[in-house]
């Protein structure tokens, strides 16, 4: 089984990984209903998911109206102003099938202007705070894609104690110095205020460029053989306190798991550098931009 460790202040114990729901994005409810027993079976008992992620909420509503108790609920809303936020509450509400959620984010809040609008009177903040008060969610989190975002969610950080965080964090996205020490510094003020760090991309190999995107993993390509999820997926896991969300596709979901499941260690750099000498060299040198 999965281990699992004090979600951050929230008093809940959360596996270590965290389903990503954007893999029922495109997913039928058989196909839903499939992975549930997936997720039963390693104990997963977290998930994430997101108003945007195409059929995610409807697939899951099913599972709740039985499992309610056996996980953790969290989803997003994208919209920046008080009313678009309450709305996207109670559709996600309805399409889950629940009565409230344990975690509401504030979805890919990077964008200074839309950072500024949300934090304002009449912003999504404003909503966040009248939904936990009304007992509709129970915890507020923020998340974020690309370079900016452990800066951003810093200032996030100082404006409002927000209960969670997620971003990205992988070898190869760490190999950037900028990125790397603001992640760091993220992270110390989040082991200080006993803020739960989440993190994405795990299993990134490069973006997708002009490839033909045969998975279900919207920002980039993931690593596809057993061996260079285990490394990738041990490496992530290996920062401490942390939950790493699955990628979003069905068909390395299973591979993750397993690679979860047999955690103990976290590979060396040599050894990572071993799946590195197979990536495309560029995506190194790059800022990791395309990776959002």
């Amino acid at each position: 089984m999965i281990p699992k460790q004090p979600f951050g202040r929230t008093g809940h114990a959360s596996t270590r990984i965290i389903f990503g729901a954007y893999a029922l994005s495109k997913a039928t409810q058989v196909e839903a209903d499939y992975i549930l027993e997936m997720l039963l079976k390693y104990g997963v008992n977290h998930i994430d998911t997101a108003a945007i992620y195409g059929n995610a909420e409807k697939r899951i509503g099913p599972w709740m109206e039985e499992h309610r108790d056996d996980f953790f609920l969290a989803t997003k809303s994208r919209k920046r102003s008080y009313e678009g936020a309450r709305q996207d509450l109670q559709r996600s509400l309805n399409k889950l099938r629940v009565d409230h959620i344990d975690l509401w984010q504030m979805h890919g809040l990077t964008n200074p202007v839309s950072w500024e609008k949300v934090m304002a009177p009449g912003g999504a903040l404003q909503a966040f705070l009248e939904a936990r008060d009304e007992g509709l969610v129970r915890f507020l989190g923020v998340t974020g894609h690309g370079n900016k975002v452990p800066a951003m969610h810093k200032q996030s950080l100082e404006r409002f104690d927000f209960d969670t965080v997620l971003l990205p964090y992988n070898y190869l996205q760490m190999k950037n110095p900028k990125y790397a020490g603001d992640f760091d510094e993220l992270a110390e003020l989040c082991r200080k205020r006993s803020t739960a760090l989440q993190t994405i991309k795990s299993v990134v190999r490069r973006p997708w460029g002009t490839r033909p995107q045969t998975h279900n993993t919207y920002f980039y390509e993931p690593l596809e053989t057993q061996d260079a999820i285990d490394k990738s997926v041990h490496w992530s896991l290996g920062l401490k306190d942390s939950f790493v969300i699955t990628a979003g596709d069905l068909q390395i979901l299973p591979k993750i798991l397993d690679a979860a499941d047999r955690f103990d260690n976290p590979p060396s750099d040599e050894e990572m550098n071993t799946i590195v000498d197979d990536f495309d060299m560029q995506t190194i040198r790059c800022s990791m931009n395309d990776l959002r």
